[in-house]
């Protein structure tokens, strides 16, 4: 098996010309793929061969490929296979960041699973959203491989977020949340300031407001039921977060009419 290694210019988002869930394997063994101008990218669930531009690699589970336009690719199946994947054109230009063709995400993967799950079902009515999130797909795919340390760090950092996320509606206390992460209260704060420009209080304000504004916008859940969604049942505090956060009342967001609408 061999390694490789492409030069990728992630400054600007992709332009995204496909996407979806391939399934492969069930009529032919073998595939052979050639985009000219076109990168693929491939989240693999299943176990196969794959030969990229002469060079030979496994694939497994979890695993995930980028390849450059014009190379030749050929599969190896051993039956049913299905993979999410992207056909993108990148920035000609900008600062170069090398990452191997075919790489293990490991426990990285369900995150990549959910980004690019996520775009493939929001694709046909908001493609900038579908976008945004294949952009962020490539940028984890970019930094698989860092250091140990870095993937603890990070791996912290994603338990932290995706306990936040999964708890808006309810209390939510820092201790909590390191404990979810599996590292101290202390290290929390400092790895959160780090890494997302913010503190932990922070950050959940701001993902509640985030979560509050979809919800006035996108249903007709009452304006009480929108703010216990979000953990914050006091109308009154409600309101005044609106206000400072989005610079707008609950009901001007959900007419419409605030400066932002």
């Amino acid at each position: 098996m061999g390694s490789q290694l492409v030069a990728v210019h992630l400054d600007a988002p992709p332009d995204v010309v496909n996407l979806g869930v391939g399934v492969h394997g069930t009529t032919s063994r073998q595939d052979v793929f050639q985009l000219p101008d076109l990168w693929q990218m491939h989240l693999y669930r299943y176990h196969a061969d794959i030969v990229v531009d002469g060079v030979a690699h496994a694939i497994r589970p979890g695993h995930v490929s980028l390849v450059p336009p014009g190379v030749v690719v050929r599969y190896l199946y051993r039956g049913r296979s299905e993979h999410l994947y992207a056909h993108l054109r990148l920035a000609p230009h900008g600062a170069a960041t090398e990452i191997p063709v075919m790489q293990d995400a490991g426990t990285r993967a369900a995150v990549l699973s959910d980004l690019m799950q996520h775009a493939i079902d929001v694709s046909a009515r908001t493609p900038k959203q579908a976008v945004a999130q294949i952009w962020a797909a490539l940028w984890r795919v970019a930094h698989l491989t860092e250091s140990t340390e870095d993937r603890r760090r990070h791996a912290a950092i994603g338990a932290a977020v995706a306990y936040i996320e999964s708890n808006l509606a309810g209390p939510l206390a820092v201790p909590a949340i390191a404990q979810a992460a599996g590292i101290s209260h202390n290290h929390l704060t400092r790895l959160f300031r780090a890494e997302m420009g913010n503190t932990v209080v922070g950050y959940i304000r701001a993902r509640r407001l985030a979560r509050a504004e979809h919800l006035l916008r996108a249903s007709t859940l009452p304006i009480a039921a929108v703010a216990a969604s979000v953990g914050i049942r006091d109308l009154q505090a409600f309101n005044k977060a609106c206000r400072q956060v989005l610079h707008a009342s609950p009901r001007a967001i959900r007419a419409g009419t605030d400066r932002r609408g």
